[in-house]
């Protein structure tokens, strides 16, 4: 061991005692420092003999490794720990992260070693039957560190191979609309009646385990504690299990004692027509210039390499009736089964009827050509399976007004229909989801209606009391000026400017990122609140009583240096205690909070 002392980054898996391996025991034992997030700490807490312990809240991984660097480089032992496996979405990366911006050596420096655990995909699988059998990946839906649409193509990416995905982070409670898209999204490439799996807390006293569907999963309890594993083509259900075949059927016949291939037959290319060596034989085989397998061309011909890509079952789909195989070779059958799948590459059958609401028809299994071409435009318009993409916008009929019209509340009513759906949100504005077709006529016609209308996620959000039913209206020109500039812009993080209209400050602008508050004729100017969280905090008072003709210049400045200098997912306040000055405006740390242990342990 290096004499500065040594790391250990320990997964203890999902939590409960008999699922911690004896390495991990064993590393806790020894450790004199253990580091952690508090609920982690409380875990494993009968597992401690009096070690110092160092625990934080969320947000706050990054000053547990720092400290755990500093006292390791102090010469002890000390223990960082994670749920699951430190290097599955855990500590392990960030430590040498940490170490790696201070020029750390493996050979001179502080020993490191990573204690693997069982992982949320491998103890939430075990609980849900045999649904990761096959090849499968991890995605967090947390966008806190990673961009949404890197998200986004990662998860186009494994709906469209096929791969059993278990989600991560699903949904939190300010993050919500994560989980809705990415169904959303899976549901272009997947049968709505996709086996789901829900786990929440596994292995832990609140355990629960669902099965469900792809269309139903969202209508069930899913949050931060919960692992979404979603089923491929093959995935099925079985007395209640979730099952992923690994593909043995194909080679096997599972009811039988004696096999038709003896074990020395079974690997070879010919008892594999699916593999690479057989496709290779194939093509060698063929007569050359005219019996080669060629790629359909047309409007039809990218939709083909989707449909095949992503929905190998539906091969099956489409059999070739026995008289047209005589004489066939293995390419020219290939060539027609993709031919025949590129009818706008909708599902076959029952799934097509119950996702797109229409009759299944001859045309949807077999097709002439011209008919492929037109089902494949039809599929692109409908983003894909007959599915519309889902459209997500916030309404509010004003700044500062509060009071739908009738006919607005009709024209809400009318656009969500049975499919869409209405969210009343404490911003002052009602989130709008519904698959759409046409999102630009959709908004005229919300505009028309006199709607404000909002992007929703990373974008400067303008609001406003209302300025006492109108009657103190005096700012309502500068809330107006600063939501047709600034509203819907897009921003580091999700930010709030809030204004109120007279000193009571009753909606509580104080509290947001940037608030502003009309008193005696001028405005105070309130920076870097935080409304969420265990260290909640108003905003620091920066300015008062700047006139009416400075104050959204101000504001617009504030905001300019923001977006020039804020990181990716940084919030205001942290951007506003980072930098220290923001448009002249000096940060300040608030004061610390007495910390109260109460006797009753709350």
């Amino acid at each position: 061991m290096s004499p500065l002392g040594k790391l250990l980054v320990i997964g203890f898996g999902p939590g409960d005692m008999e699922h911690i391996t004896k390495r991990a025991l064993d590393a806790l034992a020894e450790s004199e420092v253990i580091i952690g997030y508090n609920t982690y700490v409380d875990l494993i807490r009968p597992l401690l003999n009096g070690q110092e312990i160092v625990r934080t809240g969320m947000t706050e991984e990054v000053s547990r490794a720092q400290e755990a660097v500093r006292q390791a480089e102090m010469g002890k032992k000390v223990a960082v720990i994670s749920s699951g496996d430190a290097g599955v979405y855990g500590m392990a990366g960030l430590v040498y992260e940490v170490l790696m911006q201070k020029g750390w050596r493996r050979e001179d420096g502080v020993e490191v070693e990573v204690v693997p655990g069982i992982s949320a995909i491998q103890s939430c699988a075990s609980l849900l039957g045999a649904p990761v059998m096959h090849d499968a990946c991890t995605i967090s839906l947390s966008d806190h560190l990673t961009p949404w649409e890197t998200i986004v193509k990662r998860v186009e990416a494994a709906a469209s191979a096929d791969f059993v995905i278990a989600l991560y982070n699903p949904r939190s409670g300010r993050r919500t609309r994560q989980i809705v898209e990415t169904q959303s999204i899976l549901l272009r490439y997947r049968d709505p009646q996709t086996p789901v799996g829900l786990v929440k807390s596994a292995y832990r006293e609140r355990q629960q385990v669902i099965v469900t569907t792809l269309e139903d999963m969202l209508n069930h309890d899913i949050g931060m504690l919960t692992t979404v594993i979603i089923g491929n083509s093959s995935t099925t259900v079985y007395d209640g299990l979730i099952v992923t075949p690994r593909g043995y059927q194909r080679k096997y016949t599972l009811d039988a004692t004696e096999q038709a291939l003896k074990p020395h037959q079974r690997l070879r290319t010919e008892a594999e027509p699916w593999s690479l060596g057989a496709q290779e034989d194939r093509a060698l085989d063929a007569p050359q210039g005219g019996g080669a397998l060629t790629a359909p061309t047309g409007p039809s011909a990218s939709g083909a390499a989707v449909a095949t890509q992503a929905r190998p079952q539906a091969m099956a789909a489409v059999q070739v009736p026995p008289a047209k195989q005589t004489g066939a070779t293995p390419a020219s059958l290939a060539a027609e089964a993709l031919g025949r799948l590129a009818v706008g590459g909708k599902l076959p059958g029952e799934a097509n009827a119950r996702w797109s609401g229409q009759a299944p028809t001859a045309q949807s299994a077999v097709g002439t050509a011209a008919g492929a071409g037109a089902g494949a435009a039809a599929a692109k318009a409908s983003g894909g399976f007959g599915k519309p993409a889902l459209f997500e916008v916030g309404v509010s009929p004003g700044v500062g007004n509060k009071k739908f019209t009738a006919r607005q509340m009709a024209l809400l009513a009318e656009v969500a229909g049975d499919d869409g759906e209405l969210e009343y949100t404490p911003d002052h504005q009602i989130v709008l989801r519904v698959p759409c077709l046409d999102p630009e006529e959709l908004v005229g016609r919300l505009r028309d209606e006199r709607f404000i209308v909002m992007p929703l996620g990373d974008v400067f959000k303008v609001k406003a009391c209302d300025f006492c039913n109108m009657e103190k209206d005096d700012a309502v020109p500068v809330a107006e000026h600063l939501q047709v500039v600034l509203g819907g812009l897009q921003a580091p993080k999700e930010t709030s400017i809030a204004l109120n209209g007279c000193g009571m400050a009753c909606y509580g602008a104080v509290l947001e990122d940037i608030g502003i508050v009309y008193r005696k004729g001028g405005y105070d100017l309130f920076l870097g609140g935080k409304k969420f969280g265990r260290n909640a905090h108003a905003a620091q008072p920066v300015a008062e009583g700047i006139p009416g003709d400075q104050i959204t210049d101000i504001v617009e400045n504030i905001i300019a240096e923001y977006k020039e200098k804020g990181h990716p997912n940084e919030r205001f306040h942290k951007f506003f205690k980072r930098v220290g000055i923001v448009a002249g405006f000096r940060h300040e740390d608030a004061p610390a909070t007495v910390e109260v242990n109460a006797v009753c342990g709350d």
